[in-house]
Order: C-alpha cells, then sequence, then structure tokens
C-alpha cells in the first residue's frame, strides 16, 4: 500500500533568515516577505489541488509549534479557502536545535568557536552543537512522525526538518541531505518515495 502524500512547506522568510542567524528553537516571527511567502504557498497547493481534483479539506494539516511555522500554516490555509485554526503541532516538526550557536551567524562562530566549526564542516550529519541536536537525532523523530501519518498531510515545518525527512526517505545520502538548499515559499511534494518542487 503507497505512503501517504506530504505536501511540505517550509515557514516563510524571518528577520533572522536575511540575518543568516541559527533560529533552531528560537521563536522568530515571519516577516512582511515571509507573509508574502506562505499565502503564495497556499496559491501553490490550491493550484495542485485543483490539478488532481482534490479537496483540500480533505487532508490532514499539521504543523511545526514555532510561530513562523504556524504563521504560515495559517496564511496558507487562508489562501486554501479554510479556516486558519483548522490544524494540529506536533513538536517533532520543530527546527533541529543548534543549542548553545542560536542567534549568531556562521561568520560569527568560526571566531567564537573555531574547532566545533571545524568538526561540523567534517561531518555535519553527526555533528552535535554544543547543548543542541545533531541532524541524526532530529531525522529520528522526523522518521517516528512520517511513519505515523495515515492520510495525505500538508505539513509546514522547517529547513533542518525537510533535510531530516529527506534522509529518513533515502532521497538523499545521510552526508549530502544536511547541504540541501530548502526554499521558501516553495511547495515540496514527498510522494513514492522522491521530492518534487513546485514554486
Amino acid at each position: 500500500m503507497p505512503r501517504p502524500i506530504v505536501f511540505y512547506l517550509r515557514h516563510g522568510e524571518t528577520d533572522w533568515n536575511v540575518a543568516g542567524r541559527l533560529q533552531g528553537r528560537r521563536d522568530i516571527a515571519l516577516n512582511a516577505r515571509g507573509r508574502g511567502q506562505a499565502s503564495h504557498c497556499g496559491d501553490i497547493l490550491r493550484d495542485l489541488f485543483a490539478r488532481d481534483g482534490r479537496d483540500p479539506a480533505a487532508l490532514d494539516y499539521v504543523s511545526s509549534p514555532l510561530s513562523r511555522a504556524t504563521e504560515t500554516m495559517e496564511l496558507a490555509r487562508a489562501a486554501l479557502g479554510l479556516a486558519e485554526k483548522g490544524y494540529a503541532t506536533d513538536e517533532r516538526l520543530a527546527e533541529i536545535s543548534f543549542g548553545d550557536w542560536e542567534g549568531f551567524t556562521i561568520r560569527q562562530l568560526h571566531d567564537r568557536d573555531p574547532v566545533h566549526i571545524s568538526q561540523r564542516a567534517h561531518d555535519k550529519w553527526h555533528f552535535l552543537p554544543p547543548g543542541g541536536e545533531s541532524y541524526q537525532m532530529m531525522s529520528k523523530r522526523m522518521a517516528e512522525w512520517y511513519e505515523g501519518i495515515t492520510r495525505d498531510t500538508v505539513a509546514v515545518a522547517h529547513g533542518g526538518t525537510a533535510r531530516g525527512l529527506i534522509a529518513h526517505l533515502g532521497i538523499a545520502k545521510t552526508a549530502a541531505a544536511p547541504l540541501i538548499d530548502i526554499a521558501q515559499g516553495v511547495v515540496y511534494v514527498f510522494e513514492g518515495g522522491q521530492m518534487t518542487r513546485y514554486a
């Protein structure tokens, strides 16, 4: 029996994204561009569902609990003509934790913590930031989430969690998955062990 399809949205842009700061579990709000990207994702979903003869209300909707994701979900749902609050949240979809590094840019960390930055460059999948979480650890919770879904689902989460799902599904090897760019304002469709991008 085929696995459910996941329509995956990364949250819209934040000011920390613009500045290159590691957000992780910090609850940073969308900026104006990010809100536009969220609505655009709703438009993309509407077109995809119309193309395939799908009723948007027939899917499950779940978001990371961080506000940049929940606001993206609500704006996307509004574009679909759905009630903004008709979705669940799941802690397993929260972004990878960067621990003590959150709020810093990678450039700043080259000066502050060069030893760990060097270790990260060598093996990003297994690297554990001080007080944080590795990609390997995060991918396990994403796998648990994915294996538990029972219907086609619209999920709003983060760039890191998308990479964890990509690795779990075997779309990319674990060494390559953390390096994949996950864009904002884009819908990624995970179906049949493949990922398709709609912008």
